[in-house]
């Protein structure tokens, strides 16, 4: 019986319909046949549906789809790229002057397909579903209640639902977001904090937005004082999206949005009102909007660790929601699902697999793989929350500030800001194959 329970599949759970859950059956499926690997995917959703309204991919995960076969998502028939080849314009929000441009620091340039893409998020998860081959399962539906882990057991991974049924893995990958089921099981002292900032979200029609006067082609991120921002621009199939952020305090009762929730649809005309004072293409695009939703802007705290119990790994936003304010959330869980495909294939590499009676990987290669996946990972992406939940101590810092005198930022601080922003080409143009063989020459170094 031992012997034949090891020359069954390995059977992956993932948890999640989302970019990462996508992502990585895609991946895993790029490697191995579904005589090796046996992949189900499950989601809460009784159908796939828009939740956030606009995703923009970077370079780094461009080239892995690409890599992966996913060529319609790098096609412009779903996506828009930028005719000045910037991903963003950074205009002031009210002279609507340029005040920077977001450059690529690969020499040379970015090749065209690889460029910045935006795209509707629902058309985005549809071509990774479309990619999926039909052996990997997809079940809607299905809202998970509860996991458990027995080490040394044949069936390792039990996951329960709601409905009382369960399913047996050998691996759990948690890709159910922000407020991760998963995560809350494994890492119960990770917090998910608001960072100060409620995120306005819409996608709509194109059209509607014909008429206005001076509306540049590309994305634009105007950028107000105290850290607000309008960005709005054209995705994908005919569609215009909407991300403004404003400031909230969760912890003031005054405060119109401090009950907000998550895709919660709001008030419009409280919307348009927080920046009827902006300049008119601004005011303009508001007005346009047919509704607005909001989206409070929250981040995990940094986790010690991604993986559990030799089964269990954390993608995506489970692992490291970061709010949202730097537009990378889908490319990190991209470069994260593809990973978690390399450390598996380093342990167990797919030319070992075409036996039928090949064995499926041992606990301790299991073990290995979600280490090396972990010591990829985690790392940077630990540096980028770092980053987020600082500047959102300053953020409430000069919100106090400003209470007690009464001061603001100032126009000449503003433009200091932006000319003086971060760059993060250290995240978006990662190369996470590089520094995959990075963690590999040092581990097999010691």
């Amino acid at each position: 019986m031992a012997e034949t329970t090891t020359q069954r599949p390995l059977r992956v759970a993932i948890v999640g319909a989302g970019i990462a859950g996508l992502t990585t059956a895609k991946s895993l499926r790029h490697f191995y046949p579904k005589e090796a690997v046996d992949i189900k995917i499950y989601d809460k959703a009784t159908k796939l549906s828009e939740v956030g309204a606009s995703i923009g991919i970077h370079t780094s995960g461009l080239k892995i789809l690409d890599k992966l076969g996913v060529h319609e998502a790098l096609d412009e028939s779903i996506c828009i790229r930028q005719s000045s080849g910037s991903p963003i314009a950074f205009r002031h929000w009210l002279t609507d002057e340029i005040l920077g441009m977001q450059d690529s620091k690969v020499e040379g340039g970015v090749e065209e397909k690889y460029r910045p893409a935006r795209f509707h998020r629902a058309h985005l998860q549809q071509v990774l579903i479309d990619a999926l081959p039909k052996d990997v399962e997809l079940r809607l539906a299905t809202k998970l209640s509860g996991t458990s882990v027995t080490p040394g057991s044949d069936d390792p991974v039990t996951l329960s639902f709601a409905d009382g049924s369960s399913e047996a893995a050998d691996l759990l990958i948690a890709g159910d977001g922000v407020y991760s089921k998963i995560r809350s099981t494994y890492a119960p002292d990770a917090e998910v904090k608001w960072l100060g900032m409620i995120a306005f979200r819409a996608a709509f029609e194109a059209s509607l937005v014909k008429d206005i006067e001076g509306l540049p082609a590309d994305a634009v991120r105007w950028s107000g004082p105290d850290d607000r921002n309008f960005v709005s621009g054209r995705l994908g199939k005919g569609k215009y999206a909407i991300v403004a952020l404003h400031n909230a305090d969760p912890n003031d009762p005054r405060d119109p949005f401090c009950s907000a929730e998550w895709d919660q649809t709001s008030n419009l005309e409280l919307f348009r009102s927080l920046y009827g004072d902006w300049n008119p293409i601004v005011q303009g695009v508001a007005n346009a909007a047919p509704y607005i939703k909001t989206y409070p802007m929250c981040a995990v705290t940094p986790l010690d660790s991604f993986i559990f119990d030799g089964h269990v790994a954390l993608l995506g936003d489970a692992a490291h929601a970061h709010g949202g304010g730097v537009a990378i959330g889908g490319s990190l869980a991209i470069n994260d699902a593809y990973a978690f495909a390399l450390a598996l294939t380093h342990v167990w590499p797919p030319a070992e697999t075409t036996s039928t009676s090949a064995p499926k990987p041992s606990p301790e290669q299991l073990d290995k793989a979600l280490k090396l996946y972990d010591e990829t990972r985690r790392p940077l992406v630990n540096r980028l929350l770092g980053g987020v939940h600082a500047l959102a101590q300053k953020r409430r810092w000069m919100a106090q500030k400003k209470t007690l005198d009464g001061k603001g930022e100032t126009d000449e601080l503003l433009r200091a800001r932006i000319a003086n922003r971060p760059d993060l080409s250290w995240l978006t143009e990662h190369d996470v194959e590089a520094e995959f063989e990075k963690v590999i020459a040092r581990v097999e170094a010691v």
